[in-house]
């Protein structure tokens, strides 16, 4: 598959610490989103309602002082009416204070002189925008140097309610201890923000584990899973209802499987022993037809005083004395594989056993190595036997057509375990038949049963070993057996 379409799988429990994390983690975000922006509307509403009072105050002052000034109540005598007054004002209110006339020209302010030319005129914008106003009352919002300042704008009134002048109330904004709490408020989220994470964690853990237990015990016993055992089941009394449902389903298909393993297994074995009737029969009858026609053709043939009696009665025993060791080599061999042997206690020395096993063939190109002379080994004496004579036979019927033939068996150990191989410098095991070498009744003999492999592999993975093969035409064949000490 191409690694654009490959990815990674997570595991459950995985994936519950990440949902649990993130739904802290989003929480977080959004407590703190939405403190942070309600603490900014109470600024805003704090600092309206705050300038409106000193605004309020202000302008009852102003009238106050209008009402008792002796000067004549007009626009170019705003300046000295409030001469004095307007500092006072500032002072007491704690808010900086102009006042212009109606055409937005500067008459006296409590931060600068006008003759020091430092307070500029109204703009013509403010101005309109001051006129256009229901309530006649504008307010600007500026920013200046990270200082958030609003600047009031309202008409002086003689008690006529006719416009004298325009006054402007510079107001800043007293938001610095509200930032401050906003960010204890905030270090304070962020600190059971990490509580929550830790308690997150840890619930998540147990929450994943307990979750998981059954699952896990599920995939345990699946992977335990054989059809030659009974299978344990999962328990049932603890689990949630959400996984109750999925435990019995495989509790369930347990049960099937035991009953689909018993009803197969006594399947292959009647198909097995049918198959092995017919075998036995098959090998019974091949012997028996010519000494049928041996018998037949003695009894047409007979005669008492021909001179050459005495060799054609010999040749006739011979030939039946020949198909009668050909039917007890076929009872003998299938009478080998039917007896399944039984694991002894007996402690043989391998290497000895070995070299008396290959001693019994004549050939002389079979050579026989081991580094060490005494490895102690539990197996049955003619069992071992056997195994090495099938595996030996099987090579030298391997090597009959190569001119130089060779073959070697080694015997090694390991921590555990005995080493048993068989070498041949044959043509080697084609693949077509290398998925059949231990099936019973395969050969590629011309005669055999086929009978020898299926029994060395059953006597070896008896006694808890296995045995494996590597063959190529060009460095042959190599079978190797591996068992526990």
């Amino acid at each position: 598959m191409p690694d654009m379409f490959k990815f990674s799988r997570k595991s459950l429990r995985s994936n519950i610490f990440t949902s649990m994390l993130l739904l802290v983690v989003i929480a977080f975000a959004l407590i703190a989103g939405v403190t942070y922006f309600q603490y900014k509307e109470q600024i805003k509403d704090y600092n309206e309602d705050r300038l409106e009072r000193k605004e309020s105050s202000i302008k009852k002052t102003i009238n106050f002082v209008l009402r008792s000034t002796s000067y004549e109540l007009k626009t170019d005598k705003l300046e000295y009416i409030f001469r004095q007054e307007i500092f006072e004002i500032a002072k007491v209110q704690g808010e900086n204070l102009s006042i212009y006339d109606l055409d937005g020209n500067p008459l006296i302010s409590s931060t600068e002189t006008l003759s020091s030319g430092k307070v500029e005129p109204m703009s013509q914008e403010i101005l309109n925008k001051l006129e256009k106003s229901q309530e006649k009352r504008y307010v600007d919002q500026r920013e200046n140097e990270n200082i958030s300042q609003q600047f009031s704008y309202s008409y002086i009134d003689d008690p006529r309610f006719k416009p004298l002048g325009i006054l402007e109330i510079q107001y800043e904004d007293s938001d610095a201890f509200i930032n401050k709490e906003m960010r204890e408020i905030l270090w304070r989220l962020v600190a059971v923000n990490i509580i929550m994470v830790i308690i997150a964690v840890i619930l998540a853990y147990f929450l994943a584990r307990y979750i998981t237990r059954a699952l896990k015990a599920v995939e345990n016993n699946i992977k335990e899973t054989q059809l030659d055992k009974r299978n344990a089941k999962v328990q049932t009394q603890e689990l949630p209802l959400e996984l109750l449902t999925l435990v019995n389903a495989y509790n369930r298909m347990i049960d099937e499987l035991e009953d689909s393993a018993a009803q197969l297994a006594q399947n292959e074995r009647e198909a097995a022993w049918r198959e092995m009737a017919k075998q036995v029969a098959h090998e019974i009858k091949n012997p028996l037809t010519p000494m049928r026609l041996t018998v037949q053709s003695f009894e047409r043939r007979f005669d008492p005083e021909d001179p050459e009696i005495h060799s054609k009665i010999r040749e006739y025993s011979n030939t039946l004395i020949q198909q009668i060791d050909t039917m007890s080599s076929i009872a003998s061999a299938f009478s080998n594989f039917a007896d399944m042997p039984a694991q002894q206690t007996e402690i043989l020395n391998v290497p000895k056993i070995v070299k008396l096993s290959i001693d019994i063939f004549n050939e002389r190109y079979i050579d026989f190595y081991c580094e060490q002379e005494e490895i102690m080994a539990t197996f049955d004496r003619t069992q071992l036997i056997r195994v090495v004579t099938n595996l030996v036979k099987n090579a030298v019927q391997a090597t009959k057509d190569i001119e130089q033939p060779k073959i070697l068996v080694e015997v090694a150990q390991n921590s555990d375990s005995v080493i048993i191989s068989v070498n041949d410098n044959g043509l080697g095991i084609t693949e077509e038949n290398k998925s059949k070498i231990f099936e019973p009744k395969f050969t590629t003999k011309s005669s055999g049963m086929g009978l020898g492999l299926a029994m060395v592999k059953n006597i070896v993975e008896t006694y808890g070993g296995n045995i494996t093969f590597t063959a190529s035409p060009e460095d042959g064949t190599t079978f190797t057996v591996i068992f526990p000490k």
